[in-house]
């Protein structure tokens, strides 16, 4: 990658871009290069919110160039630490960056003739299991290395219809399998608070991106924790919204709920922000949702209800995680809220997960040869699935839904662990203990966000504090099915009250 872009100006400031007009981007380099020097927010452009952002270059105080270059300069001095970006679209996101630019001049996007949307100049970027037209997607998969996609899926068009810019792709592991993220095309995601731990995953590589300041905003999916469980391991934040709320067209499993895409970002107010471009209905997913999300608008969270679960029900869970997830319930009293421990009942939850995930593998991936050991050992799970297990499943968990719409009748929201440990070692492929419990499979020790998944419920990961060691851990809010906007209310009263999202790594 190029560190300096040929004819590509710093970008001007307010009184100088306001008065240049629509000129040559020549014209403009000496003035803003010289910005550059001057100012040191600049230089620190790549750790403002997506929010603020967007104010800078509406605003006509920073340019979308500026705001790229200063993002392609970070992702240069600490990528090859982390390795959180796969494939990057420099050029390509330049050529955007550019054009934001015009619009901003003009106060017209050329290809629509719309105003700049609510996202304009603002860099993403996208998960490798992510279609995006003309920049390879791989699935984190040897069998598709070289794969460059036609077209760009629903939530990738929604982002650059709001006006985000595409910077590239961040890693997962094979085809999102896992809570680890590693694979044969690209190797392994570190975590950028402690380069010898895991990111988490499969979303760890847009965690890890986040964490470090190469983007603002980032995709994610989940389906056992994919995108919580990465926020939670790299202090970010993420929403693992009620299926539907952002639409995912597909020709193999169109009804399939169990995995969704989302948001990630390092504070709510940019969830919250990118959730009100990606979500909305899509005729080509049956389930999608058709009203419109909008941010709750009440604040804080004096008076609500909110259950408090240290293990979600027995579930075995790591000494310094649990006594870091254990404070947010004392901050929640402070707000105002009722805080009530309970013991909760959702191992239905197992069977029914493993099933339907099992049966998932089968039906996308069955027909594939060459798969690593993780997928390859779902799909042979898959194949094992009969008539009755989809039958005892559906029936768990449907029961499971009717016992905990009547729980969420009494309780405004549920809060519990995330992950149940914290940020493990980057050569161990998962984990397979905790606290003295041998775990039966790479996937157990996961069952604190898998078993939310089968909820068909909203759920956010949000910074809860650090272990003795400093690693990151945090706590997981859960609302009743479409209460997206409650949990994003919940979880920015708790981001403003604890500000643990603000520690940045040591990079």
């Amino acid at each position: 990658m190029r560190r300096h872009w040929p004819g590509v100006p710093a970008g001007p400031r307010a009184a100088e871009f306001a008065q240049a007009g629509p000129v040559g981007w020549a014209d403009l380099a000496v003035v803003g290069r010289e910005r550059v020097r001057q100012d040191r927010r600049v230089t620190e452009l790549y750790f403002q919110t997506a929010a603020e952002l967007a104010h800078l270059i509406g605003t006509r105080q920073v340019s979308a160039v500026e705001v790229l270059q200063a993002h392609l300069d970070r992702i240069e001095r600490v990528n090859p630490r982390v390795n959180a970006i796969v494939t990057l679209a420099a050029e390509q996101a330049m050529d955007a960056a550019k054009a934001a630019d015009d619009a901003t001049v003009t106060g017209t996007v050329a290809a629509t003739g719309q105003a700049p949307g609510p996202l304009h100049g603002v860099p993403v970027a996208h998960k490798d299991l992510t279609d995006t037209a003309g920049i390879r997607t791989t699935y984190g998969s040897p069998l598709f290395s070289g794969n460059i996609p036609e077209k760009d899926d629903v939530i990738v068009q929604r982002l650059k219809q709001a006006g985000a810019i595409s910077v590239g792709k961040t890693n997962t592991p094979e085809f999102g399998t896992g809570s680890h993220t590693v694979n044969e095309v690209f190797g392994v995601t570190r975590n950028p608070y402690d380069l010898s731990k895991s990111a988490g995953g499969s979303s760890g590589g847009a965690a890890a991106a986040l964490a470090c300041g190469m983007v603002p905003l980032a995709d994610g999916s989940d389906m056992g924790g994919s995108l919580r469980n990465p926020a939670s391991f790299c202090n970010v934040v993420g929403l693992r919204p009620t299926p539907g709320r952002v639409p995912s067209p597909s020709e193999t499993a169109a009804w399939y709920t169990l995995s969704v895409q989302g948001p990630m970002a390092r504070t709510v107010e940019d969830l919250t922000l990118m959730m009100s471009v990606v979500s909305g209905f899509d005729p080509r997913s049956p389930y999608s949702i058709k009203e419109d999300f909008a941010a709750d608008p009440e604040e804080g969270v004096a008076g609500l209800r909110v259950a408090w679960s240290p293990d979600l029900g027995g579930l075995p869970v790591d000494a310094d995680t649990a006594a870091v997830t254990a404070t947010a319930p004392g901050v929640f009293e402070r707000l105002g809220a009722r805080v009530e421990r309970v013991d909760l009942d959702l191992a239905e939850a197992e069977d029914a997960f493993r099933t339907y995930r099992a049966w998932f593998y089968a039906l996308s991936f069955g027909e594939l040869e060459g798969l690593g050991a993780n997928t390859a050992w779902n799909v042979e799970q898959g194949r094992k699935v009969t008539g009755a297990d989809l039958a005892r499943a559906e029936q768990a968990r449907s029961r499971l839904y009717q016992r905990m719409a009547a729980f969420f009748d009494t309780y405004d929201v549920l809060i519990a662990p995330v992950s149940q440990v914290p940020p493990f070692p980057v050569e161990h492929p998962y984990v397979s203990e905790i606290n003295g419990v041998r775990l039966p499979d790479y996937l157990a020790w996961m069952r604190s966000a898998y078993w939310v998944s089968v909820l068909h419920a909203p759920a956010a990961s949000v910074p809860a504090g650090f272990t003795p060691s400093g690693l990151p851990v945090g706590v997981q809010i859960i609302g009743r099915p479409f209460a997206d906007a409650r949990v994003l209310r919940v979880a920015g009263a708790f981001e403003r009250a604890t500000r643990f999202g603000g520690r940045r790594p040591p990079l």
